[in-house]
This record gives structure tokens, C-alpha cells and sequence, in this order.
């Protein structure tokens, strides 16, 4: 079952589509459930309620704003390094603890909205990634019932601002610029992937070009040790979304290196998910938010 977040002239809407096409409600219609950011902060049950829209009348996503189907999460937690592709161009030695660091809701962005190239910076890179959306909370969850807490799976650019990245040992601004963290287009619930998206393939594309090819089988750490991991410390909330790291094959590692420039297009793909698409924009002094 996929279901979208998505905007029609100011009123939000949920749609869901298990194969025959979209259909859903705007909260201005009879029947509305909630919009799916508050769906997944109260547990709901989405396959249920992504069936129960089913019969309703069809959506055109071409014809709507579609959102990130989580637009503020509570917390975003990042991990790098979490292919060995990745790593070896990194020229980085295996973690035996994942890397996580953190991103914040004022960086993200939806699927057709354009990533932002600062005018600090010429180095905008790209990154596919496997996200995961939590829709029950807990701490010290065992990896064995980790999944249990899995509300679903979308795509992620976790777009990086590489020279910022690299001035400090810590990640956190080059990884936090506005504008930058591509999440969508819509959540994928779990009984319609293997378990943990174990397996699927998952590519990057620039302007159509294959930069980013593996598959999700190949994380050092995968989606149940994520979140064990994570939850030893933290707790987990409903909304709280992970980032499960980027395959080889990133900009800054090639020789030369190649990075985004306004005009281009970098398109995330995972089987059984969807396609994230966006294209660069600049981002002028004058239009930067203050």
C-alpha cells in the first residue's frame, strides 16, 4: 500500500493506491481520517485506513502539491557510511558502530521541490537513500521486534553541502542546509516490501545518468540494528524518521568530482517504492530565508 501527504489549493488530502490507481479524501470531505503525518504520530493502523480510501473518488498527484509524507518529524536520524561501496571511496575503515548524526525538519524538502545550491558552495552533492518512518515509539527495542515499530518506507536525497561537511570532524551543518533533504514522494507500508526492504535495489541518477547501483541487502548495518541501536539511547516517537546511509558512487568521490549544478536533475529509485525526483536550484542571497 503506498499513501501520500499531499496539498490541493491550501487543503490537505491523503491518498492511497494498492495497485489500481490513487484515491482519497481532502479534510474538507466527509469521511477525511486525518491527514498522514497525524495518522503516524497516533500509531493508526495505515494499511486500514489506506484501504478504507480506496474507495474513494481518484487523485491526480499530477494536479496536486505532493508533501513529504512526514514534514516535521520529530527527530531525523542519519547514518553514514553504511556501505561498503561508500566506505572504500571513502578511503574510511569499516565502523563497528554506525555513524548516525542528526538532520532537521528546516532542511527538507518534497519530491518536484528543487534542492538548493547555497551560493556559499559549488559543491552540492548528491546521496540515495532508504528511509524509514516510525510509527511506534519505544526504547531499547530488540532488533528482534524492531520492525513491529516500522510505519513505513520513502526515498531520501540527503543532499550534502560538501565543503561545509568536511571543516569540521561533525557533519551537522554541511548536512543541514535548507533546502536540501529530498523525502517522498509518498510512504510505503511494510507488508508490501520484505522485511527491513531487505534486498530491494536502490539507484541514483543524474540527469538519467546511473551514479548510485546496489541494493539495500548490502547496508553494514540494517534497519532492525538501526533501530536498536538508536533506541538504546533515545527514545523513538511516531514521525521520527532514519536515514539508513548512501551507496558508492557519491560526487565527491570521483575523479574528478561531480556535483550538482542548478538545471540538473537527481532521481532516487528503490524497487517497490517509487521514484524521488529533483531538480537543483540556485539559491540567491536575496531569496534566502532570514
Amino acid at each position: 500500500m503506498r499513501i501520500v501527504h499531499f496539498e490541493r489549493g491550501n487543503v490537505l488530502g491523503i491518498a492511497a493506491d494498492e495497485g489500481s490507481g490513487w484515491h482519497g479524501l481532502t479534510e474538507r470531505e466527509n469521511g477525511f481520517p486525518g491527514t498522514l503525518p497525524e495518522l503516524i504520530a497516533q500509531g493508526a493502523d495505515l494499511l486500514r485506513i489506506g484501504r478504507g480510501l480506496l474507495p474513494m473518488h481518484a487523485i491526480d498527484l499530477n494536479a496536486v502539491r505532493i508533501l513529504p509524507p512526514v514534514p516535521k518529524p520529530p527527530k531525523i536520524f542519519c547514518v553514514g557510511l553504511n556501505y561498503d561501496d561508500h566506505l572504500e571511496e571513502s578511503g574510511l575503515k569499516k565502523p563497528v558502530y554506525p555513524e548516525i548524526f542528526a538532520r532537521f525538519a528546516t532542511s527538507l524538502i518534497a519530491h518536484s521541490e528543487p534542492i538548493l545550491l547555497p551560493p556559499e558552495s559549488i559543491a552540492l552533492d548528491y546521496e540515495a537513500e532508504l528511509a524509514v518512518v516510525i510509527g511506534r515509539g519505544g526504547r531499547r527495542i530488540n532488533r528482534d521486534r524492531a520492525l513491529e515499530h516500522v510505519a513505513g518506507y520513502s526515498l531520501f536525497n540527503d543532499a550534502t553541502i560538501r565543503d561545509f561537511q568536511l571543516r569540521t570532524p561533525q557533519w551537522t551543518i554541511g548536512k543541514n542546509f535548507d533546502g536540501t533533504g529530498a523525502f517522498g514522494p509518498w510512504l510505503v507500508t511494510p507488508d508490501a516490501l520484505p522485511p527491513g526492504a531487505h534486498g530491494l535495489h536502490i539507484q541514483g541518477r543524474l540527469n538519467g545518468q546511473v551514479m548510485q547501483d546496489s541494493s539495500i541487502d548490502k547496508l553494514i548495518f540494517s534497519v532492525p540494528v538501526l533501530i536498536e541501536t538508536i533506541s538504546i539511547a533515545i527514545s523513538l516517537e511516531p514521525g521520527d524518521v532514519i536515514i539508513t546511509g548512501t551507496p558508492g558512487g557519491v560526487g565527491a568521490a570521483r575523479k574528478p568530482p561531480i556535483f550538482m549544478k542548478p538545471g540538473d536533475v537527481f532521481e532516487v529509485e528503490i524497487e517497490g517504492i517509487g521514484v524521488l525526483s529533483n531538480t537543483v536550484q540556485s539559491e540567491s542571497q536575496e531569496d534566502a530565508p532570514r
